[in-house]
């Protein structure tokens, strides 16, 4: 577990998770020694890819570092809410709220969802030189490792240890606090999927240059400029800046849907017939300009009719054999040819969100920032929280059963534009969108130390708001309360539409190891413990973090749930591919009660017997080994592997 990461971790490289790529693609490109042998790689690719020294890409001080912790696997536990979990409108909920460090969050999410989350939207802190960063990327370690590790000077690596402590708002530390994150968000994305991100000028550009290199240039799809307010405010710098981005990528442009959002009702009046094929209206044929080439169409009398045609003369001849096009004379005896303009699947995303746009998600969308929070009285908690509307205007493009993530929920606006975008297509529990929320639990009395401002005042307001409802001052606090309130007033407005809706979510947090902790399980040695394990280390993590972090990790997911297996009065749980083991006690009985399910129970059929090895002892974990033996002996063709976790 904890221990297995962190000897893993030991021997990182910053390109290791490009290699771990190569290696499972290309492994015959590899030496004996494990290093890339770049003429085979060159000889198996051929002529098709040209391997060039030359082209630029975006460098910064810590980018090795940036890779480095993309490598490095994460060594935190996952601690479910029990108490949260259990109650009845989270018990069967397919959502989740994660409070922890994105990057460990990302890190276990693609153990199980690699490859297949539809979007990702994020706003992720502005790089203002204020604020300061909150997250600490530092993971413990010393100038001297760090230089050799990266192969740089020790004053270089101590720059780069700078850089992840608060405050640090230089473009490289912003930068290198991004890179992974996106280069985890990227492998998590469905090879159709699309990810959203806000961001201002001060980091446009480079973002740009970043999401070139780490989604590729080739899947850029737009930068959608969004108004931010209307009028009002005082200009800095020559100009009243009333406006910020909305960077768009996909994972494979070319096996992307079409991005398209529902028309409104406004919209859909001009389309006032109907067919069997669906709504239409006539539209002429002839156009302005057009790049169609010029060809001539015989009206019904013989009129040769000479025009600059929308569609092309195929297509025309086509639309004539199957009614889509008719001719109709003109008072002045002229013809004027139609065809049938159908209703597209959806209009394209705006590329300028602005006032101008008069549909219903989009009305408000450059309101007050905190309008969506007052309503729930939660009003001035945050600072420049995005709107409720733009969210849900960009999930429109999610389209049927997805799962939407954002590592950066905050107010969790996200999850509000989910419940409502549901509730608008009236999706329920099995056919809707579900979400996976990542917050930081910012520790709020230690912000306000470091805050001046606007900033300190926010600060305050938010922990007054915390002892007001009896929670402890944590950022990831409030959002779970504004989910909960979100849910209740939706309800409260749809109440007969809500009953099938997913307005609960599961809660984990995700927790370092404490150095008690880590110091037993530097000292333990199974041959001192050959005699009689004991619980004290279990102790320190507990069965059900033990459960729901192994869980993760074999890829069931945050809200998998396991089977209860009775073996002679031991507790194991059973989860397809695997049964774990984490309690001491064990018994003889219960070993061959395990195998007796394994060789009598057709059904009960695990390739894995996981064991948290600091409760077994060596006789008892022997004892397994030779029952596993015993099985594919037998010739029950159940192959079943011991796994030792520690």
């Amino acid at each position: 577990m904890i221990k297995d990461a962190m000897e893993k971790n030991e021997n990182a490289t910053p390109n290791g998770a490009d290699l771990e790529v190569l290696k499972k693609h290309f492994g015959m490109c590899f030496n004996s020694d494990g290093s890339l042998d770049l003429e085979k790689l060159k000889a198996r690719l051929g002529n098709q890819v040209a391997i060039s020294n030359e082209g630029y890409e975006l460098k910064f001080l810590g980018k090795n570092y940036a890779r480095l912790l993309t490598s490095l696997e994460t060594e935190t536990v996952v601690v479910p809410d029990k108490k949260h979990n259990a109650k009845p409108e989270n018990a069967k909920s397919k959502n989740v709220y994660i409070s922890g460090d994105n990057l460990d969050a990302l890190k276990h999410l693609l153990k199980s969802k690699q490859g297949e989350v539809k979007c990702i939207y994020i706003d992720p802190p502005y790089n203002t030189g204020s604020d300061g960063f909150v997250y600490n990327d530092s993971f413990g370690f010393k100038v001297e490792e760090l230089a050799s590790k990266l192969s740089i000077s020790e004053d270089e690596a101590q720059r780069i240890l700078d850089f992840t402590k608060r405050g640090s708002a230089s473009h490289s530390a912003w930068l290198m606090f991004m890179y992974p994150r996106l280069m985890l968000a990227r492998e998590l994305l469905a090879k159709d999927g699309v990810i959203f991100i806000s961001i201002d000028d001060n980091e446009q550009a480079n973002l740009k240059l970043m999401c070139d290199e780490v989604f590729g240039e080739e899947n850029f799809l737009a930068v959608l400029a969004r108004r931010t307010k209307s009028g009002g405010g005082s200009a800095t710098d020559n100009f009243a800046v009333e406006h910020d981005y909305v960077l768009v990528y996909a994972r494979t442009v070319a096996l992307l849907d079409k991005l398209t959002i529902p028309f409104d009702e406004e919209y859909l009046k001009r389309y006032d017939e109907q067919d069997e094929k669906g709504r239409y209206f006539w539209d002429t044929m002839e156009r302005s300009s057009t790049k169609t080439k010029p060809y001539i169409i015989t009206a019904p009398d013989g009129t040769p009719l000479q025009g600059k045609w929308f569609r092309s003369e195929a297509t025309f001849e086509e639309d004539k054999k199957t009614g889509e096009v008719r001719f109709l004379k003109k008072k002045d005896g002229s013809w004027s040819v139609q065809f049938k303009q159908r209703l597209g699947e959806g209009k394209n995303l705006r590329s300028l969100l602005t006032e101008e746009m008069q549909n219903d998600l989009m009305r408000d969308e450059y309101k007050s920032y905190s309008d969506d929070l007052e309503v729930l009285g939660l009003g001035g908690l945050f600072s420049y929280p995005k709107t409720v509307a733009l969210v849900k205007y960009l999930l429109q493009v999610v389209k049927g059963q997805a799962t939407v993530i954002d590592f950066f929920s905050g107010s969790a606006t996200t999850v509000e534009a989910v419940m409502r975008l549901n509730l608008a297509r009236m999706k329920g529990l099995d056919d809707g969108i579900q979400y996976i929320m990542v917050q930081l639990p910012e520790n709020l009395d230690e912000t306000l130390k470091h805050s001046n401002g606007e900033r300190k005042e926010v600060c305050e307001r938010a922990i007054s708001f915390l002892d007001s409802i009896g929670r402890k001052h944590f950022l990831d606090e409030i959002g779970i309360e504004r989910i909960k309130r979100a849910a209740a007033k939706i309800a409260e407005e749809n109440p007969l539409l809500v009953k099938t809706m997913d307005l609960g979510f599961k809660h984990y947090t995700l927790k370092e190891v404490e150095g008690k902790t880590l110091d037993k399980i530097e000292k333990f040695d199974l041959n001192d413990n050959a005699l009689a394990a004991t619980d004290d280390i279990l102790k320190e993590f507990g069965v059900d973090t033990v459960l729901a972090t192994w869980l993760v990790h074999d890829g069931y997911g945050f809200s998998a749930e396991p089977k209860v297996v009775d073996l002679d009065g031991y507790k194991a749980y059973w989860m397809e591919k695997h049964i774990y083991l984490i309690e001491p006690g064990l018994s003889d009985k219960g070993i061959s009660a395990l195998f007796d399910k394994f060789e009598t129970e057709g059904a009960f059929n695990p390739g894995n017997v996981v064991v948290f090895g600091y409760s077994f002892s060596w006789t008892q974990l022997e004892a397994l080994k030779n029952n596993l033996l015993k099985i594919a002996a037998n010739g029950t063709n159940k192959h079943v592997l011991l796994d030792k976790r520690y």
